[in-house]
């Protein structure tokens, strides 16, 4: 555990900038760590894998190998010191929930915690867990509608509501979105389109698309999903 101590006066002053600690670093936490990195947050990555850790040597701010399930390399590592904190661990159930409980009572980081299933997504929302992703699950439904359908992509915001981005239907290109009687019609709001390359810009009530516009789209999931099916 010595070298822990080394490690941990560095982690300390990482805490102190805008800062994440991402315990697990397979897929997932590789993932998140590297795309927190690239909009400059500081990020500690931990992982018991010496494979997992070498390969992300030199990419993030710092990189521990590391058991997170014990109590004492958290508190040597400064966890409890970090803004928020992702528990990314795949294929543990035990250890996703150990180090869960005892980052809750270090009283330290928000908690955004991978879940591998909806049973296990419970346990951690009964622990006090705020904020639990379902990463395989999640992608599957976005995978489902971009194949079923003419949607460009697909996000479910939240349970019964969505945002999707589609080509302009052909009935609604030509005259302004305020003449479209979108809520009544379709119960959507088109929120945003862009013209070819362009940038994306707001869409409002004088909004005209022209064929072949991309637009984002929001409102509750199945009138989403009926509105990506136009042609």
């Amino acid at each position: 555990m010595g070298s822990l101590l080394s490690f941990g006066e560095r982690s300390r002053r990482i805490a102190e900038a805008d800062s994440v600690v991402v315990i697990g670093l397979g897929r997932f936490g590789r993932s998140v760590a590297l795309e927190l990195m690239a909009s400059g947050t500081e990020v500690l990555g931990i992982d018991v894998s010496e494979d997992a850790v070498q390969a992300l040597n030199g990419e993030l701010t710092q990189v521990v190998r590391a058991d997170a399930t014990r109590e004492e390399v958290l508190q040597q590592l400064a966890v409890d010191q970090f803004d928020r904190a992702v528990i990314a661990i795949s294929g543990d159930l035990k250890a996703s929930i150990i180090i869960a409980s005892m980052l809750l009572q270090l009283r330290g980081p928000q908690i955004w915690a991978k879940a591998i299933d909806e049973q296990h997504g419970r346990i951690l929302e009964q622990l006090g867990i705020d904020h639990i992703v379902y990463p395989e699950s999640d992608m599957g439904r976005r995978v489902a509608h971009l194949v079923r359908g003419a949607a460009k992509d697909y996000l479910e915001i939240d349970p019964g509501y969505a945002l999707v981005k589609v080509t302009a239907p052909t009935e609604l290109c030509g005259g302004a979105l305020g003449e479209k009687n979108l809520r009544s019609r379709y119960g959507i709001t088109i929120a945003a389109r862009r013209r070819g390359s362009a940038e994306w810009e707001h869409a409002g009530h004088d909004t005209v698309l022209d064929p072949g516009d991309s637009v984002l789209a929001v409102g509750p999931t199945k009138r989403v999903e009926a509105f990506a099916q136009l042609r």
